[in-house]
């Protein structure tokens, strides 16, 4: 079952609305009508209401159907068409699996047979599967199962209507796509669009507006709650993690306004997606407005803030004070104030790195200061938020304590004005000197890696070439090598795999089978079986490419060639020793090469070559599991087998691609 058959009662019923101008009838079946439950005998408890098997069995010998197509079809989860006589009258039903707001249904299609309407087999296939595919097509976006582009201008763009609509963008996708690939990419939006359905109604529509765009149109809501469930959404997706891309951190800006029921939806769309930009200016956050008035309002507002660059916030109990530091320094930044550290964190929350600095006091009623730095420590916000500590409280144990938690700087009342000010100014300057460091040395670093992964990619693709294999075997290689490897750490630490290692694991993935250049074509694209001779020939490419590796001599301290070395050579060995080239056995046989080892057998199954056909999954994990293919490490067996649904649904395998 794929996105489109997970439906929201919104969706199901606009499909079922659709099928009508074409069905008799078009009914929704859940688990009772269906008699599942073993109820059979309480027919007269849904007597009239018309939610039950077609057949005449059922209808008119109070019997349960033998051969009930939608009790089928429920079971085994697909849709199936059969024909059907009520009496004298030939019926066509088409029985069709689907999931409303996550529980399962059937719906059931039918259609009086007449003379006019027989068709031949083919003809009614043909024309059942173009009605079965066509709203999904027309509306559904095929990656992420959101609406799409067209929905909007088709059905909502003209439409007037009251309750919230929000623009959310997803901050930095071009840079997941540009360092990760476009598997990170779609793996992301996919994670997105999850999250936010799992955040909102029912009867809540979530368009894919742009490419990385989402119209959300929430009708029929209050203010206050539209404002929550946005900010609320916007939290779970900074929790979230990428399946397959754990090392990535989601974030959104988003827009959102009210509709007052006078202005079309295209209007609002376009108020909301003014605030986004707003919000994106920071990244990260929700902005929201209610009418026209008050948008335009909030919208100067924020533009008046973006003028000035630098805001810092004065945490203090005392208001005297506030009032003192704020009188040394608004005139070249702009204040914000909070009476204790539950409104620093609050005010933090809300602007994120749109601070510049924050003057905290240590000694305040409630949360004091050093909680303060501890809340920033857990949340990483004293990474990028530098703090300044303006006390009294000059001892040498709550000094150090600051420095330890911290701090950027210490200073003690009674301060002079023009040392407070060029304190702040120099921490500032400082800070943001840091930040440019960091981001040019992180594109460096982003260009770096996405420069090796296009050589590696370049190099093992005229591999794959000579060899006629699909170049799509590559990069199955290397998807489902950081899988496995995920889930291999998740489930151990007996391997000690930083995030690195497994990048590198995955890269030097893609050279597996370098040393296939050094084998006679003949002999590497035989459309048959080899001889016992060829075969001998055939398993020198490992140390054939290990032996390249090994004359890369001004590399051999290089990580991802020593682990290229130990996959070249090893990715043949097998658990019990009877590999080749070396016969190593059991943990002798580098973890690198032992997850590429498995995970090219299973793609090779999958896949098709000159010498075989494809082989479903089930049957390849079949033949995996029970040692046909050789015997591996049981615990990596264990862990394909556990992230095969993983493997699915990122379409690593290839007949789904």
């Amino acid at each position: 079952m794929n996105l489109r058959d997970k439906l929201t009662r919104q969706q199901v019923e606009e499909r079922m609305e659709l099928y009508r101008e074409v069905f008799t009838t078009v009914r929704l079946l859940d688990v009772f009508d269906l008699r599942l439950a073993g109820e059979y005998e309480r027919k007269e408890n849904h007597a009239g209401e018309g939610n039950h098997c077609y057949c005449y069995d059922y209808w008119e010998k109070n019997q349960p159907c033998e051969n009930c197509i939608s009790r089928q079809v429920y079971q085994d989860r697909i849709q199936r068409t059969k024909l059907e006589y009520k009496g004298d009258e030939l019926y066509e039903v088409t029985a069709r699996y689907i999931e409303v707001d996550g529980k399962p249904y059937v719906m059931e299609l039918v259609r009086h047979m007449d003379c006019s309407c027989l068709l031949d087999a083919k003809g009614s296939d043909n024309l059942l599967e173009h009605l079965t595919s066509y709203h999904d097509e027309l509306y559904i976006d095929a990656l992420t199962g959101a609406y799409d582009r067209r929905y909007y201008e088709d059905k909502i763009k003209t439409s007037v209507q009251k309750g919230g609509i929000a623009m959310i963008d997803l901050d930095d996708f071009k840079l997941y796509n540009d360092t990760c690939g476009h598997d990170a990419g779609d793996a992301v939006l996919k994670t997105l669009v999850m999250i936010i359905r799992g955040c909102v109604r029912d009867e809540d529509s979530l368009i894919r507006y742009g490419g990385d765009e989402f119209l959300l149109l929430m009708p029929e809501i209050s203010r206050d709650e539209f404002e929550k469930c946005l900010k609320h959404t916007k939290q779970k997706i900074n929790e979230a993690d990428v399946p397959g891309y754990t090392s990535l951190h989601l974030s959104v800006s988003v827009g959102g306004v009210m509709l007052n029921g006078t202005e079309t939806v295209d209007d609002a769309a376009i108020r909301a997606d003014k605030l986004m930009y707003q919000a994106k200016n920071r990244k990260n956050m929700v902005v929201t407005a209610g009418t026209e008035q008050e948008a335009s309002t909030q919208s100067q507002e924020l533009e008046d803030q973006e003028n000035i660059k630098q805001q810092i916030l004065i945490v203090d109990d005392s208001e005297l004070n506030r009032e003192i530091l704020s009188e040394m320094l608004h005139s070249d930044f702009r204040i914000l104030e909070a009476e204790n550290g539950e409104q620093c964190v609050a005010t933090l929350e809300q602007y994120g790195t749109g601070i510049a600095l924050i003057l905290l006091d240590i000694v305040m009623p409630g949360m004091n200061g050093f909680e303060v730095l501890e809340y920033m420590t857990r949340n990483h916000w004293i990474e990028e938020v530098p703090v300044i500590m303006i006390s009294s409280e000059n001892s040498e144990p709550y000094i150090r304590k600051a420095y330890e938690l911290g701090v950027s700087d210490y200073i003690s009342r009674p301060f002079d004005a023009k040392v407070v000010f060029q304190r702040v100014f120099n921490t500032i300057k400082l800070y943001t000197k840091q930040r440019r460091l960091i981001k040019m040395v992180t594109n460096q670093i982003y260009e770096k890696e996405k420069n090796n992964r296009v050589m590696v990619g370049i190099l093992s693709q005229i591999m794959e070439f000579r060899n006629g294999e699909s170049g799509l075997h590559v990069s199955h290689i290397n998807r489902l090598t950081d899988l496995l490897l995920e889930r291999l750490v998740q489930k151990t630490g007996q391997y000690h795999l930083s995030r690195s290692d497994r990048e590198l694991i995955a890269t030097a993935s893609a050279l597996h089978d370098i040393g296939k250049i050094g084998i006679d074509e003949k002999i590497l694209n035989k459309p048959g079986r080899l001889t016992p001779e060829e075969f001998e020939i055939m398993k020198t490419h490992t140390v054939i490419g290990a032996a390249m590796l090994k004359h890369l001599t001004a590399y051999q301290d290089e990580a991802i060639v020593k682990i290229a070395y130990q996959i070249c050579r090893w990715h043949h060995e097998r658990y019990d020793g009877n590999g080749y080239p070396d016969g190593l056995k059991g943990e002798d046989i580098p973890i690198a090469a032992q997850v590429v080892s498995i995970v090219d057998v299973y793609d090779a199954l999958v896949s098709p070559r000159v010498y075989k056909k494809a082989f479903p999954h089930e049957q390849a994990m079949h033949m995996i599991m029970n040692g046909e293919c050789g015997v591996f490490n049981p615990l990596l067996l264990e862990c394909l087998k556990e992230i095969q649904d993983q493997i699915r649904a990122h379409d690593v395998t290839p007949q789904e691609n």
